[in-house]
């Protein structure tokens, strides 16, 4: 895929803040601090447009992220933030919740998750909750830079064990750094698309 043009179209919080069009959306779920953020801006070739931060839990809103004027990223607040309120907590899964259950213009709602850790309880709920709303359960597993290469079926093994992912080839290490399986990834998605 290569991208001319790339830009935030949209911040919100409720469905009368979504775009008005019906452009194809992907979707990119995650706990805090998995790097949505670099994921969004490494497949983009942006640096900053998606916000990171060295603080988790800062995307709070849904970021909708226009591309090429042909489709849209769209960022969802991160989940499973310790620090954050209940109540904070609840509004966040409540913002996610309402996206997903109310927007047409989901074709995909990939998730994102650390290599270097065993999903929790919470990635599980998501990865449920996205297959049973008929998504394919994507798993993208970021930050593979990280661990050695001789390491990435033993980790992507817990992670499909943890999550049920019946088929393997569903989850895709993936380093925002170095883009390992950018290609493979934007193949994926042009699919969806």
């Amino acid at each position: 895929m290569k991208i001319i043009k790339s830009d935030l179209q949209a911040i919100a919080v409720e469905p009368k803040q979504y775009p008005k069009d019906d452009l194809p959306e992907i979707a990119f779920a995650g706990r805090s601090n998995v790097g949505k953020s670099s994921f969004i801006n490494s497949m983009i070739n942006r640096t900053n447009l998606a916000r990171t931060s060295g603080k988790p839990g800062k995307t709070r809103t849904i970021n909708f992220y226009i591309i090429n004027d042909d489709f849209r990223f769209v960022d969802l607040p991160g989940y499973g933030y310790a620090i954050a309120s209940k109540k904070e907590i609840e509004k966040w899964g409540q913002i996610i919740e309402k996206y997903l259950t109310s927007r047409e213009n989901i074709k995909e709602v990939l998730q994102i998750v650390d290599i270097r850790h065993e999903p929790t309880d919470q990635d599980l709920m998501m990865y449920n909750w996205i297959k049973t709303f008929g998504y394919k359960g994507i798993v993208i597993a970021t930050k593979a830079d990280k661990i050695s290469k001789g390491s990435w079926q033993k980790n992507l093994g817990i992670i499909r064990k943890k999550l049920g992912v019946g088929d393997s080839r569903l989850i895709i290490p993936y380093s925002s750094t170095d883009k390992t399986n950018k290609d493979k990834i934007w193949a994926l998605l042009e699919d969806i698309l």
